[in-house]
């Protein structure tokens, strides 16, 4: 019996020791390689000096186009997020200037994602390789429900979002394999006309939101220029009132919802195509920049 256990102590121990191990390993792999997406750009990439940055969910992604600035002699990036929340421009923002990038003017897509005041558990995986590297993240995240393990558990946060930042993605991350996330200074061109162009703002109402009143701190204190921004939607939304709401909420806010509304522009209601980006972008670069 006491052997038996004594073989149970045994394996279990090469067990936690297999879990550092991977644990160090993979952490390692995403630390020493060339940024894949924008959060690794953010934390691990080199100090840039940028003019303008974009900021926002998918609506800041597909829609500001980085290239008509930088044909203008400015220095440009996009790092909107498809699917993520202020909670996570917030933190990017932070690791960006963290790390010595200069930012003259940012510009952030400040409608829909105003709505309330969650987090997009997808787009935040994305920072866990991080999380035990960088006081920054672990201090951004340690009121979190489940902190505890995904800081303390050896290889935890890998097996939980291993969609996200498990063996597939380590291997593409070090194998170099492009991503067109960071292509076209992280703008993400959507193609097309979109059909059934409807969309129901009835359910949305604007609220208080602190990753947004966070980056206007941040922007406050680094001296950096914040134009605020919400983004055109297709003709046919209903409760297009939900924008002017917006603007009630913080008069900052510029709405430039209806500038862009020909469903020629649009990919899908919510969404413009590049045709509708390069428009609604130029506006931008026209009324802010010139």
């Amino acid at each position: 019996m006491r052997r038996f256990l004594l073989y149970l102590l045994k394996v279990f121990i090469g067990f936690i020791a297999v879990l550092y191990l991977l644990d160090y390993a993979f952490t390692a792999g995403y630390i020493n390689s060339k940024p894949r997406n924008k959060i690794a750009l953010a934390y691990a990439g080199k100090p840039e000096n940028y003019d303008v940055i974009f900021l926002g969910s998918s609506r800041a992604n597909n829609h500001f186009v980085p290239q008509l600035f930088i044909d203008k002699g400015y220095s440009a990036y996009n790092f909107g997020m498809s699917g993520s929340r202020l909670e996570e421009s917030a933190l990017l923002l932070e690791l960006l200037l963290a790390k010595g990038t200069k930012i003259k003017n940012l510009v952030v897509e400040v409608d829909l994602n105003i709505n309330s005041n969650g987090f997009s558990d997808g787009t935040r995986a994305y920072f866990y390789p991080y999380l035990k590297e960088s006081d920054q993240i672990s201090d951004y995240y340690k009121n979190i429900k489940d902190f505890d393990q995904l800081y303390y558990l050896p290889f935890y946060r890998y097996l939980k979002y291993d969609a996200k930042i498990g063996a597939r993605e380590l291997f593409f991350t070090v194998a170099e394999r492009p991503s067109k996330s960071l292509q076209r200074h992280g703008f993400y061109p959507l193609k097309g006309k979109g059909k059934n162009m409807k969309y129901d703002l009835s359910k949305y109402k604007p609220k208080r939101n602190k990753a947004y009143e966070r980056i206007k701190t941040i922007c406050k204190t680094n001296g950096i220029r914040l134009i605020a921004v919400t983004t055109p939607m297709c003709e046919n939304v209903k409760n297009a009132a939900y924008f002017e709401d917006v603007v009630k909420l913080y008069p900052e806010v510029h709405n430039f919802e209806a500038v862009v509304t020909s469903d020629d522009y649009f990919s899908s209601c919510g969404h413009m195509n590049e045709k509708g980006a390069t428009i609604f972008t130029q506006f931008l670069l026209d009324k802010f920049f010139q």
